[in-house]
């Protein structure tokens, strides 16, 4: 999978203490992006997902945050990164700017898995103008932290 970055700890991303893997590529190119140089897909590195999930695993950490760039541009690898951090019992939060309808309507197996999976799905592109630093995990109002696991 193509990563940007590896954080092996973070306050910032998600309850608790945890890993976080920026994944490289984003198509949504939001104005006053935090991480513009996610957006290329050739950037970063490919990484193996076995690599990461046994970072994840050492870290140590009871959660893990995939964002990016846009995690959803590799869907199959990002079913399978979630997939392992499931099994290794840990919560996962996904970062994305497309909504979690859009991501329905992708009809795509790897994106329902995903949805399926993970814990919590944090929605929508940043939008400058919604921007409120008050937010916790979010960076504009339009965002939502949706509970995808009900457990």
């Amino acid at each position: 999978m193509r990563v940007l970055s590896v954080i092996d700890e973070s306050v910032v991303d998600g309850p608790g203490v945890r890993s976080v893997i920026f994944m490289a590529g984003c198509p949504h190119r939001c104005p006053g992006c935090h991480n513009p140089e996610s957006w290329n897909p050739r950037g970063g590195e490919e990484v193996a997902i076995e690599d990461l999930l046994t970072r994840v695993e050492q870290s140590g950490w009871d959660g893990v945050t995939v964002s990016g760039g846009e995690p959803f541009l590799q869907p199959e690898a990002l079913a399978r990164l979630v997939d392992g951090c499931k099994a290794l019992q840990k919560n996962v939060w996904v970062y994305t700017g497309y909504t979690f309808e859009q991501l329905q309507a992708m009809d795509d197996e790897h994106v329902t898995s995903v949805l399926d999976r993970a814990d919590v799905l944090v929605d929508g592109r940043f939008e400058q103008p919604l921007m409120d630093r008050s937010l916790r995990f979010r960076g504009s109002s339009n965002q939502r932290i949706i509970f995808l696991n009900k457990a």
